[in-house]
Parts: structure tokens; sequence; C-alpha cells
């Protein structure tokens, strides 16, 4: 299966009749700047679908992108932005809590996007955590593989699988279109 048609309909901040309109949700969460909007972009195929910024934090809704206008990919706010205010990271934290932790809305897949190169960060760490005690469907997506140096490239990725347990890691690079086509199969699995 493919991608063949991907458009933004919406960013929410709260209850909205398109998250209940009976289409799969598959959320993709991550630390601020981790490339979220860059794996959008690269499995839709359309650059300047999902907005990137070199700002950390751009992204403060919980973002719909309607796939094949059969489910919606749910772009969450970043979460670890340190230069934003506390007012500022609270508000993000508490949108991404509300849409994954404390509304009714179910996702199919949730997946937890890591930068490959920095690894698993303490907050990737309370994230998984709360994913896994609500029993969330978790995929990890290891993006910026290309910034690995050959040398510790399998070294970094056997140190990642060790922290996350048994979930599946899917190493990616949106840049450099690398894992995209074994993504895509996981979003259309049943």
């Amino acid at each position: 299966m493919n991608i063949t048609s991907a458009k933004f309909v919406k960013g929410v901040v709260g209850d909205d009749e398109a998250l209940d309109d009976g289409r799969a949700h598959i959320a993709l969460i991550g630390r601020s700047n981790v490339g979220k909007s860059s794996v959008i972009n690269s499995l839709t195929k359309q650059k300047g679908l999902a907005k990137t910024s070199s700002f950390p934090g751009r992204t403060q809704e919980v973002n719909l992108f309607l796939i094949n206008k059969s489910f919606y990919l749910v772009d969450l706010p970043g979460y670890g932005y340190a230069k934003a205010d506390e007012q500022g990271r609270d508000k993000l934290k508490k949108i991404i809590f509300w849409y994954l932790f404390n509304s009714h809305y179910q996702q199919k897949l949730v997946l937890l996007i890591i930068d490959a190169e920095v690894g698993l960060t303490a907050n990737d760490k309370e994230i998984l955590r709360g994913l896994e005690e609500r029993k969330k469907n978790i995929l990890i997506v290891a993006n910026k593989i290309d910034k690995i140096k050959n040398a510790v490239y399998l070294k970094k990725m056997q140190e990642l699988q060790k922290m996350v347990g048994g979930h599946k890691i899917i190493p990616y690079s949106a840049e450099k279109k690398i894992g995209v086509t074994e993504l895509t199969q996981e979003l259309f699995k049943k």
C-alpha cells in the first residue's frame, strides 16, 4: 500500500469533530526539532505539507493530516524545548497529555520519533513509560540516522534497542529517504 493522497485538515487544541469522524489516528510524538514534520513530508512525498522550521516548538497544536482519505497522521507538538518559558512548555505538555493520555481518542499506532544520534533522552523515556502504562501500540522511529558515523551505527542501534525493550525500531532518515518504505508498510498494517 502507498500513500496516494495527503492533505492538512486542521490544527486543534481540544475536542473536535474531525477527531471523531471514525478514521484511525496514527500519532507522531517526539522532542522539539526531532523531525516529526520532516517525517510526515518524506512519507507523503510533499515537501511543504507539514511546516518545518529550525526554530524548536513550531507546532503548537494537534495537526491533522488526512492520508488516502482513510486515516489521520496526528502531528503533536514537540516536548522538551528548553528555550520556551515555563508557561509555554506547560501549555504544550497539556496538549500532548490531553490527546495521548486523557482524551477518549484512541490511536491505532503511536510513532515515537527520536534522534538516532542523540538517543533516548529523559523526556523520551518519560513519554515512552506513559505510552506503555496506557498500553498504546508503539513504534520507535530513529530519525536522522544519516548523521551517525558508520563506525558507531550498529552500536548506537543496539544501545537504543536495549533502552526501548521489545518495541520495534525503524532506522529512518527523512532527509535521505531511508526507512520510508518500511514505515509506510507499518502505517497500513491492520
